[in-house]
C-alpha cells in the first residue's frame, strides 16, 4: 500500500428538481452536492477494525470471506458500511488484490449536533466514502468517479432496496448534476444475475445517464430547514400508489415534472434567470398537486411558508427531496434578495442552513 493512512472527504446532497419522477425510467432530476461532509479514515492495522464515531461504536472486529465482510455484533447501524466494504473488497479480490488489514473510522457532519436529520443523504455519502477509501488505499491509481459511483450504487441499493441513486451520484461526482436513475429494480436484478462484479460494471446500464451542469454565477442558493425530519420511504410509497390507483394523476405529474426540470436545465444552460425560476415554481406546483392526489402532504405548512417567502422576495422555492418536512431550497437572483429571504425565514420557525453547492465529489484530504 502506498501510505499508512488516508482520509476521504465526501459531500452530502440536496435534491433540486425532479423528485419522485426520477424513480420512473428516463425522467431527469437535478441534484447538487453540498458542503457538509462525511469523513472516512483508513489506517494500516495489525487487525481488521471498524469504528462508527457518531454511533459510539469503536474497534469492531471484521473479517472478509466468501460471503463478503462480516462485522462482529448485531448492530444494524453498520449495515451500509458493511455492504460498502464487502463490495469494495470483492472488487479488489476479483482484480487479484487481497486487502491487507486496516482500521476504518467513519464520522459525519451531515446531521445536526443534536442528532436531528437534515436530509442530506448520510447513508449514500457514507457508502461512497467507504468505497473510495478502500479503493484509494489498494489500487495503483486513484479510482475514477464512475467506478466509485457504480460500486457504491450496487452497495447502497442492496441495503436500501429502492431509491434513485441520485444521492450516491452527488457524493461521487460533486457539483450540480442532471441525472436519470439506473432504476433500483433493474440494478438489483442485474446484480443478482451477474457472475462477477466486473461483468456488471462493464455492462451497459440502460436507464442511467448523468451530466454535470453549472448554475449561473448570479443565482444564489438558500436552504431552509423546517425542523421536522421526513420519512422518504413512506412518502415515496404513497406517491407510487398513484400508478395504479390514479394513473391519470400520476402521468400528469410526470409530464409536469419533465417540463419543470427541462425549464430549469435550459435556464441554467442559457443563464436565463426567469426560465430557471419558472422551472422551480412549476416543479413546486407539480409536487404539491401530486401530493394532494395521493392525500399526502409533500408541502407542509412550513414548507409552504418557505416557498411563499422565496417568491415574495423575487425568487422561487420548493421542497427539496420527498418533502413532508426536512429542507426546502430557494433560488434567488441577487445576494441582497437571498439575504432578505433568510432574514424572513428567521422570523418564522424556519432555520437557514449555511449550505453551499460543493464542486467536488469524494476526495482525498490527507
Amino acid at each position: 500500500m502506498r501510505n499508512t493512512s488516508l482520509t476521504i472527504k465526501t459531500p452530502g446532497k440536496l435534491m433540486v428538481a425532479g423528485e419522485f419522477a426520477v424513480l420512473e425510467p428516463y425522467h431527469d432530476l437535478v441534484v447538487m452536492a453540498v458542503d457538509r461532509f462525511v469523513y472516512a479514515r483508513l489506517e494500516e492495522s495489525d487487525t481488521n477494525r471498524l469504528s462508527l464515531e457518531d454511533f459510539g461504536l469503536h474497534d469492531l472486529n471484521w473479517s472478509f470471506g466468501v460471503d463478503g465482510i462480516e462485522v462482529d455484533g448485531e448492530d444494524d447501524r453498520v449495515l451500509f458500511v458493511q455492504s460498502a466494504m464487502s463490495i469494495a473488497c470483492t472488487y479488489l479480490n476479483e482484480k487479484g488484490i487481497t486487502p491487507t488489514p486496516f482500521h476504518l473510522s467513519i464520522r459525519s457532519e451531515l446531521d445536526d449536533a443534536s442528532g436531528a436529520k437534515y436530509g442530506l443523504g448520510s447513508s449514500a455519502a457514507v457508502t461512497v466514502s467507504v468505497v473510495k477509501a478502500i479503493l484509494q488505499k489498494h489500487l495503483p491509481d486513484s479510482p475514477r468517479e464512475e467506478l466509485v459511483f457504480r460500486l457504491a450504487s450496487i452497495s447502497h441499493v442492496t441495503i436500501q432496496g429502492n431509491g434513485s441513486g441520485a444521492d450516491v451520484a452527488a457524493s461521487s461526482y460533486g457539483g450540480f448534476l442532471r441525472y436519470a436513475s439506473f432504476q433500483a429494480e433493474w440494478l438489483q436484478e442485474a446484480y443478482a444475475g451477474a457472475a462477477t462484479l466486473h461483468g456488471l460494471l462493464e455492462k451497459d446500464w440502460p436507464y442511467f445517464s448523468l451530466e454535470p451542469v453549472r448554475l449561473p454565477d448570479d443565482i444564489y442558493v438558500c436552504v431552509g430547514w423546517t425542523g421536522k425530519p421526513a420519512s422518504t420511504k413512506r412518502l415515496v410509497d404513497e406517491i407510487l400508489k398513484l400508478k395504479t390507483s390514479n394513473t391519470g394523476a400520476f402521468h400528469e405529474f410526470l409530464a409536469s415534472s419533465e417540463q419543470a426540470v427541462g425549464n430549469f436545465l435550459t435556464g441554467m444552460q442559457n443563464a436565463d434567470t426567469e426560465l430557471l425560476l419558472e422551472g422551480i415554481r412549476k416543479n413546486r406546483h407539480a409536487l404539491r398537486d401530486v401530493g394532494r392526489a395521493a392525500d399526502t402532504a409533500i408541502e407542509t405548512p412550513l414548507l409552504e411558508t418557505l416557498c411563499d417567502l422565496a417568491e415574495t422576495h423575487g425568487g422561487a422555492g420548493k421542497p427539496s427531496g420527498a418533502g413532508g418536512g426536512d429542507c426546502g431550497i430557494a433560488f434567488m437572483p441577487s445576494r441582497e434578495q437571498a439575504e432578505r429571504l433568510m432574514e424572513a425565514w428567521g422570523a418564522t420557525s424556519i432555520r437557514s442552513l449555511k449550505l453551499k453547492p460543493f464542486s467536488y465529489g469524494a476526495e482525498v484530504v490527507e
